[in-house]
């Protein structure tokens, strides 16, 4: 690839966290323990958590840590053994419940992050006691914080080479918890294997299971072209695999137009038919995951598990898989990274002209003499 590049990139290693002012904080002010607000993306999510089990370890043995966090994304902490609770918010465009504030006041919590720059969530959780309320300087919303951070914004058509994880873990580092080591967290997937619909675990329990993200719930800009997966999954299938397309419902259309034409005894559109939870398992029983920049890549790289990310008009040092096992394909262009939703000039050239051929290449290391190398099962509860 003369024209292209292959990155392997260990993000926390390679890019160090922004270097924040040290906040102590007071022994009294815990009180009942530590509350985060979550960002609402999935993918924002994953690479919040992280700092998020670095502030574990500095919150009083006798206090809890709770988040806050959209209703959908409760599997993901759930499977979280350290997060002692959640408030779920229905709606978060909208002003929380009665119910929410509610149950977020009564539980009597000290201290507060947020991993988001919304000003109502600020103030909301101001207005429920919790006091001293830490963040990035956001939205006007400073006066509502014991601590604003200031961040350097993102740089315009170039790569940051600042990985977006440091943010929350330079804030986390800043509050006195350690630096993170690399190690992901523990995750305990709830409910089991056994629990789930069986048409979804005996996907899991196929030996040579591949995975795709086909869709980008950011924009068309950065989903690789469906031909290109579709000729991924065709390869993998020709060598005795199987093949679970994954997605929300609203990328059902684009995981469908990926399996055209192929076995569907072989290749599965799940796009909207499994639960966070389902998705967890299947990105954990598979032996690799190809996904665009997405919140299933996110969620495969935190899961310990391989992958390889097709990235365009973003930028993969900026939100590449927090995992070093994953391999990076990007393909610099003189308007790339542009961040678009659509491709200003209608060709989306960043990222269609990264071939099928360039990631069959790196899939070939699991295969032995043309066919799939049949490894050991993946552990039911991923470390």
């Amino acid at each position: 690839m003369k024209d292209s590049q292959i990155r392997r990139i260990d993000v926390f290693h390679q890019y160090k966290s922004p270097e924040l002012p040290v906040v102590t904080i007071p022994e009294k002010a815990w009180k009942n323990g530590l509350v985060v607000r979550m960002p609402n993306h999935l993918g924002d999510a994953v690479m919040a958590l992280p700092a998020l089990y670095m502030l574990k370890k500095i919150v009083p043995e006798y206090c809890a840590l709770f988040v806050i966090c959209p209703a959908n994304l409760k599997p993901l902490f759930r499977a979280l053994p350290w997060v002692d609770g959640m408030i779920l918010l229905k709606n978060v465009h909208k002003m929380w419940s009665f119910y929410e504030f509610r149950s977020l006041r009564n539980l009597r919590m000290g201290v507060g992050v947020l991993f988001n720059n919304s000003f109502r969530d600020a103030l909301l959780m101001r207005l429920a006691g919790i006091s001293p309320l830490y963040g990035s300087n956001a939205r006007f919303r400073s006066w509502l914080l014991a601590k604003a951070f200031d961040f350097e914004p993102r740089p315009q058509q170039k790569l940051a080479e600042v990985h977006h994880a440091n943010k929350y873990i330079s804030i986390a580092r800043a509050l006195g918890a350690p630096e993170w080591d690399g190690k992901m967290p523990r995750f305990v997937i709830r409910p089991s294997l056994d629990e789930i619909s069986p048409d979804v675990s005996s996907i899991c329990e196929h030996p040579q299971l591949l995975t795709l993200a086909a869709g980008a719930a950011y924009g068309a800009a950065k989903r690789w072209p469906a031909e290109s997966f579709r000729t991924v999954a065709r390869y993998w299938v020709r060598h005795g695999g199987i093949v679970a397309v994954l997605g929300s419902a609203s990328e059902f259309d684009v995981c469908q137009d990926v399996i055209k034409d192929l076995s569907d005894r072989k290749v599965f559109n799940l796009a909207g038919k499994t639960t966070l939870a389902e998705v967890m398992h299947l990105l954990n029983y598979s032996v690799c995951c190809v996904a665009n920049d997405s919140g299933i890549m996110h969620l495969s790289a935190v899961l310990g598990k391989p992958g390889i990310a097709v990235f365009g008009p973003t930028d993969c040092t900026a939100t590449g898989p927090i995992n070093p096992g994953w391999e990076i394909i990007y393909r610099p262009t003189e308007c790339s990274p542009c961040f678009r939703r659509e491709c200003p000039r209608g060709s989306q050239r960043c990222i269609k002209s990264i071939t099928p051929l360039h990631v069959i290449k790196l899939l070939k290391k699991y295969t032995i003499a043309g066919r799939i190398h049949l490894k050991k099962r993946a552990p039911a509860q991923p470390l």
